[in-house]
């Protein structure tokens, strides 16, 4: 199964895919890394990024989205741009949308060794931790 987690900060989804199978769990290296809401009052801007994605997921034959749960309220609450970003996500037409939660990362993260891949980016490692929760 492929597994696509998904971390959005700003106006960027930021991607990371892993195939699992009953052995073992690898990371697909995508010339893709992120995908950006240009401008998210424009329906064009919007369609463009759901088209994307959706291209996206289809080429990578992704079958679940991790996506990381972004906090409502306090200190490090989501923008605006990522709920909006978010509902795109969810209406996606490829693959169910699984929500994952930082305590959820960092709780997994604790418990088990996890070995980040040399190809993998700093910037997509909690999109990296979310897809592994799903395993």
């Amino acid at each position: 199964m492929k597994i696509c987690g998904i971390e959005l900060k700003s106006n960027n989804a930021i991607v990371s895919v892993i195939e699992t199978s009953q052995t073992e769990t690898s990371y697909i290296n995508t010339k893709i890394k992120k995908f950006v809401l240009e401008d998210d009052e424009k329906i064009d801007s919007i369609l463009k990024f759901k088209s994307e994605i959706e291209s996206f997921l289809k080429e990578y034959n992704i079958e679940k989205i991790a996506l990381k749960k972004r906090a409502k309220k306090g200190t490090f609450a989501g923008g605006a741009v990522t709920f909006k970003s978010e509902a795109i996500i969810q209406l996606n037409e490829v693959c169910e949308v699984s929500f994952i939660t930082s305590q959820a990362i960092t709780k997994y993260t604790k418990a088990n060794e996890i070995i980040l891949p040399n190809e993998l980016n700093k910037y997509q490692e909690q999109a990296y931790l979310s897809s592994l929760l799903l395993v």
